[in-house]
């Protein structure tokens, strides 16, 4: 768990680099930007999501600028034409978010670090991961291979507003079903699922219900790691079957009751 003070650095580091990554964009510095990006999410990816959520919402906000063919077909045109990046001209037709007021000098962009899942948020995603592979088929070595942890909280971030849906509609979901409906959405290992999961409902506001209840498997049958995961988040779940089906079924029910009546968030 980190400290405030160290929660108040990160947010520091944080906006240097939003400030970066929006000189970039305003630079058509396709390959620059495309960096500043992922390494805002790493350093999101840092603090709890309860932190992080105005950043976050700002970096959804840049990824569709980022993923924009006319931004990127201005900025590979002047990358080839050989024009400075600094150039001061603008392209007006290219749609860009709202330049992010100076705070301070920007300073020079640091080299990307990789951000291991222990680092992000102490045991919970180690936990989350031994548990997952504790009980994972040992025969089974299809699976794709693991995303750096500020990949699984841009993804996160993307899939709370769908599984909000879902349960303002009282449905449950499957990882295939959510692919379908987000086909940006990539095939995940499954101790990467579980962590995406863990992110999804660590923000949520008090007297939330777990969204993550809704995720199942089969014909609706509850995920088997639902349990790992409602205890990293602080919901008891007794270690019988049958007593972590009642635990299950029950949140399933608040999830619906809990959204029925309240908007849920549009999919960025």
């Amino acid at each position: 768990m980190r400290t405030p003070m160290e929660i108040a650095q990160l947010h520091r580091s944080l906006s240097h680099t939003l400030l970066n990554l929006q000189r970039a964009v305003e630079r058509w510095a396709v390959a620059d930007a495309t960096d500043l990006y992922a390494l805002a999410w790493a350093q999101v990816a840092q603090a709890p999501p309860s932190e992080t959520r105005k950043q976050r919402e700002e970096l959804q906000a840049f990824k569709k600028v980022l993923n924009s063919p006319s931004w990127l077909e201005e900025g590979h045109r002047r990358a080839a034409a050989g024009i400075r990046q600094d150039d001061p001209r603008r392209q007006t037709s290219a749609v860009q978010p709202n330049p992010r007021p100076a705070e301070e000098p920007a300073r020079r962009r640091a080299p990307r670090r990789v951000v291991k899942p222990a680092e992000v948020t102490g045991a919970n995603h180690t936990s989350l991961r031994a548990a997952s592979s504790s009980s994972r088929n040992p025969a089974h070595t299809t699976e794709p291979p693991q995303l750096e942890t500020g990949r699984l909280s841009e993804i996160a971030t993307e899939l709370r507003p769908l599984l909000e849906q879902t349960a303002h509609l009282g449905a449950t979901t499957s990882w295939s079903r959510m692919r379908k409906r987000f086909p940006a959405l990539p095939r995940l290992h499954r101790d990467d699922e579980s962590v995406v999961l863990w992110l999804v409902d660590e923000e949520r506001q008090d007297g939330e219900p777990l969204l993550s209840a809704l995720v199942t498997v089969g014909d609706r049958q509850m995920h088997p790691r639902f349990p790992v995961i409602a205890e990293q988040l602080g919901l008891p779940c007794p270690g019988t079957p049958t007593q972590q089906q009642m635990t299950w079924s029950y949140e399933v029910l608040k999830a619906h009751q809990y959204w029925r009546h309240r908007p849920s968030r549009p999919r960025a």
